[in-house]
C-alpha cells in the first residue's frame, strides 16, 4: 500500500466515512466548500472546483464525505459551531438586552459580509426538495432558535414586563427568529432597499428594549392574605 494512502475506511449508519481526516486537510476542504457555496450557491456547487480551491484531489473529498450533502452539512456544522458559541457568550456576558440586541445586529452584518447568511439560505432553499438534506439541516437551525428562546426567557425573568399572557417566551422567540430568517432571505434578494426597511424594524426593537430596561421591574404578585379564621376574633361585649 502506498505510504500516503488514507487509512482503511469505516462508515456509520448513514454510510458516511468515519476515518479521521487530517486537521489541515479538513480545514482546507471545508473552507473551500464554504467559499464556493457563498459565491456560486448550492445548485452550482462542484466537488472538483472545491478540490481545486483546497488543493486536494477531488477523490479525497468523495472518500471522506461521500456525498455533496454530507459535505455541505459539515460546512454548516463548522460555521454553526463558531457562531452558536459566539451567541451564547454574548448572552452570558454582563450588559443589558438592548446592548446585546445591538451586538447581535453587528454580528449579523459580519455574517452577511462573510457569506454565512448566503450559505445558510442556500441550504435552506435546497432542503425544500431534498429530504435527506432537510433532515440534517433543520436540527442545526433549531439549535440557533433554542439560543434565542433561552435569551428571551432570561429577559422575561429579569424585567417581568406587563404583556398579555399570549406573549409567552416561546411566542416572542418565534417572532424574533422567524423575522430574522425572513429578513435574511429578503436582504439577499432585495439588497439596499430591503436593508433600509429592516433597519427601521431593528431600530424599533432596540428602542423598545432601551425603554423596557429604563423602567423598574414589575413587582411580583403578592399572595392574597388569608382572612381570619371564623371564631378567631373575640366578639365585643
Amino acid at each position: 500500500m502506498p505510504q500516503n494512502a488514507p487509512p482503511a475506511p469505516s462508515s456509520d449508519a448513514s454510510g458516511a466515512i468515519t476515518a479521521p481526516i487530517p486537521a489541515d486537510t479538513k480545514t482546507r476542504i471545508l473552507d473551500a466548500a464554504f467559499r464556493c457555496l457563498a459565491a456560486s450557491g448550492y445548485a452550482a456547487l462542484s466537488v472538483r472546483e472545491i478540490a481545486k480551491d483546497a488543493g486536494v484531489n477531488h477523490a479525497l473529498i468523495n472518500y471522506y464525505f461521500g456525498t455533496k450533502d454530507r459535505l455541505v452539512i459539515a460546512v454548516l456544522d463548522e460555521a454553526n459551531r463558531q457562531l452558536l458559541q459566539r451567541q451564547r457568550q454574548m448572552y452570558a456576558a454582563p450588559g443589558g438586552f438592548a446592548e446585546k440586541w445591538a451586538q447581535a445586529r453587528r454580528f449579523y452584518e459580519n455574517d452577511v459580509a462573510s457569506g454565512f447568511v448566503r450559505v445558510q439560505a442556500e441550504l435552506y432553499a435546497a432542503s425544500l426538495s431534498n429530504t435527506e438534506l432537510r433532515e440534517q439541516f433543520l436540527p442545526r437551525i433549531q439549535a440557533w432558535k433554542n439560543v434565542v428562546l433561552d435569551a428571551v426567557r432570561d429577559a422575561l425573568r429579569t424585567h417581568q414586563p406587563r404583556v398579555p399572557a399570549a406573549f409567552s417566551a416561546e411566542a416572542i422567540a418565534s417572532l424574533i427568529s422567524e423575522f430574522w430568517l425572513g429578513m435574511e432571505f429578503a436582504r439577499l434578494i432585495g439588497g439596499a432597499d430591503e436593508k433600509a426597511r429592516h433597519e427601521l424594524a431593528l431600530d424599533a426593537i432596540e428602542q423598545m428594549l432601551i425603554t423596557l430596561e429604563a423602567q423598574p421591574a414589575a413587582a411580583p404578585t403578592k399572595a392574597r392574605q388569608a382572612s381570619p379564621r371564623r371564631g378567631s376574633t373575640k366578639r365585643s361585649r
